[in-house]
Formats: structure tokens, C-alpha cells, sequence
């Protein structure tokens, strides 16, 4: 198609290879052009044809490229996405789009002194559990909610293989890895908080970056959401739950995209996306009586959402479901001092 966006990412490591070249390569309205790889040399094999340059001041200075995906450590982001804008290319960010708010007011800014685009990645507002919890709010099944819990939970007591991750250096430690996709979650779904409270905890051994990560959402008519993501629990509790005077809702993180995406499944294959049944939501009714919790089956789930949302507000001015304003204010929490 003529009318591609010929797109590049900075790196071809995991985020690359697993959660943007196969959707890139998949919409009909991207061209995956050109990759930034330093070191080995691997994208050509996976896609033939690509582009491999070895700076990204090569890369930057190729005029066909018209987005680039900034899929690099996070104290990188805010340098790179600058350079990106600069040069006069669309910006795909990965969260934590930057580690203070100051510098993503200024990527505001150049975006719109240069006429380009800066867009946020955050897929996981296209997460088959949170569309059901989507679902059930929309319908007004709950009533008044007064009460919510987004959790994102694993257990690994071993440092990661990536040093950068276990330094002590701009948006490092769990608040700026997990956190990131639950505080997005949350004031997509209830807004901007009037208050918060947050604490910061490390619990591995010898660990000198927060893995767990705890923050209060305050909002106006006495609802209380909470937002935490921990390294250390072994048992995972529900992602989603929620409480309102209608009924309340509980549900598990069942999203199989990454899972799958890890073993080769493509993004148009049949079944990507299908969430196990064994993992549906359960519903209890309150009214009169509190009712028998029943399940609530999700419907399949596909990241191509997120890319035909970028296709749409850079082809057709649509506006972006990630807005600047929800960036900015989780860039606010997640840079403020812990209590």
C-alpha cells in the first residue's frame, strides 16, 4: 500500500520482537521499514527485507521513515523521543513515556512546535480482563463503585539478567514497570484523582530498586481506588476488583497475548487473543439479596487495536484513546515522593 506508515524501532530485543514488529508487519496500514540494531544483527531473519542501521542518528536521518517506535530502556525515553520529534518523525512511546512531568510537558510542546505526533504505548488498556471490567462498568451492572483494585503481580526473587533494571537510576524499580499499566487503567477508567497516597517498598534480597509499589487513588464521591504491583507474591489475587452498591466484580489477569505472542502466534492467527474460560470474571448481584456469584465470559482481546488508533490520529487526525492528559497525570504520581 502507498499510503503505509513506514515505521522503525529503536531496538530489537524482546519489547521489539514480541509486542511491535509481528503488529507492525500484521495492520495493512504500517510498512515495518528499518530497525535500530547496535549490536547483532537478527531482525532480517525474522523479517526479510527490513532495514538494520547501526545508530540511531542514522536511523533518524533516513527522510522515508515516518514513525518511530521508542521501545528502549526507560531512562532513555525522554533524549530519544526529543531526537525523534526533532527530526520530524511520529514517536510511539513505551511507558513510562519519561520519568518527570517537566519532560513530558516538553515533548508536548515540541510535538506541536514541529507538527508531529508523540503517542503513548499502553497496551494493556487492550487487555482482555480490563475490557471486562470495561464491560461491566459500562453496563452499570455494579451501581455506585466506591471501591477498586488493580493489581499486577509476580514472583521472581532473582535480580533480572538486565542490569539497567536493577540500578537505582531514573525510572527504575517496579512503580516505573508494572505500575505504569494499572495507574493507566485506572484513570482511563475513573479519571484524574483528586489525591493519592503511595508507598514504595524493596523485598528482595539485596534489591536496591522498589519492587513493590503501592499507591491510594482519592476521588470525588467517596470512591477509593488502589493501584499496586509487587515481585513477591507468590499467590496471584485477582488483577480486577471491584465493589459498587449494585454488585461487585473479581477478576484474574487471563490476557494470553504475551503468552502467546512468546510462542510464535501471530496477531491474525485463529485463537489469538482467546481468553481461557477457566479464568472468566465473577459477578455478584446485590439488591434485595446478594445473589450467587456467576461468571461473565470476555470476549477476545487484540493488540491491533492499539495500532489502528496510531494509524488513524497520524492518517486521519482521529483522536488518540491515550491522552495527554492521562499521561501526564500518571507521569505526576509516579515521579511524586512516596509517603
Amino acid at each position: 500500500m502507498s499510503n503505509q506508515i513506514k515505521t522503525a524501532l529503536l531496538a530489537y530485543g524482546m519489547s521489539g520482537k514480541i509486542f511491535h514488529a509481528p503488529f507492525v508487519k500484521a495492520h495493512e496500514g504500517f510498512e515495518l521499514y528499518a530497525v535500530l540494531e547496535r549490536h547483532s544483527k537478527t531482525a532480517a531473519t525474522d523479517y526479510p527485507g527490513v532495514k538494520s542501521f547501526d545508530t540511531m542518528e542514522q536511523l533518524l536521518a533516513d527522510p522515508a521513515i515516518e514513525l518511530v517506535i521508542v521501545n528502549t530502556p526507560n531512562n532513555l525515553h525522554f533524549e530519544q523521543t526529543k531526537a525523534v520529534l526533532e527530526a520530524g518523525k511520529h514517536a510511539l512511546v513505551e511507558k513510562p513515556v519519561t520519568s518527570r512531568p517537566e519532560e513530558l510537558e516538553a515533548l508536548f510542546a515540541l510535538a506541536d512546535q514541529v507538527g508531529r505526533q508523540v503517542l503513548f504505548y499502553q497496551n494493556r488498556r487492550w487487555d482482555s480482563d480490563y475490557q471486562s471490567v470495561l464491560a461491566m462498568v459500562a453496563g452499570q451492572h455494579l451501581g455506585h463503585i466506591h471501591e477498586a483494585h488493580f493489581r499486577f503481580d509476580r514472583y521472581n526473587l532473582t535480580l533480572s539478567p538486565k542490569k539497567f533494571k536493577e540500578m537505582p537510576i531514573d525510572a527504575s524499580g517496579i512503580q516505573y514497570d508494572l505500575i505504569p499499566h494499572v495507574l493507566d487503567q485506572a484513570i482511563a477508567l475513573f479519571g484524574v484523582p483528586d489525591r493519592y497516597y503511595k508507598r514504595l517498598l524493596n523485598l528482595r534480597p539485596e534489591s536496591r530498586v522498589n519492587d513493590f509499589c503501592s499507591i491510594q487513588l482519592s476521588y470525588p464521591g467517596n470512591l477509593e481506588v488502589y493501584v499496586a504491583a509487587s515481585l513477591v507474591t507468590a499467590r496471584q489475587p485477582p488483577a480486577f476488583r471491584l465493589y459498587g452498591d449494585k454488585g461487585s466484580f473479581e477478576k484474574m489477569r487471563s490476557d494470553v497475548q504475551e503468552d502467546q505472542l512468546k510462542a510464535g502466534v501471530k496477531p491474525v492467527d485463529p485463537g489469538y487473543g482467546h481468553p481461557p474460560e477457566a479464568l472468566a470474571g465473577l459477578y455478584t448481584k446485590a439488591g434485595d439479596e446478594v445473589q450467587p456469584a456467576i461468571s461473565i465470559a470476555e470476549n477476545d482481546s487484540n493488540y491491533l487495536g492499539l495500532f489502528e488508533a496510531v494509524n488513524q490520529t497520524i492518517r486521519n487526525g482521529a483522536a488518540y484513546p491515550v491522552k495527554r492528559e492521562q499521561v501526564l497525570a500518571q507521569i505526576r504520581i509516579l515521579a511524586a515522593a512516596a509517603n
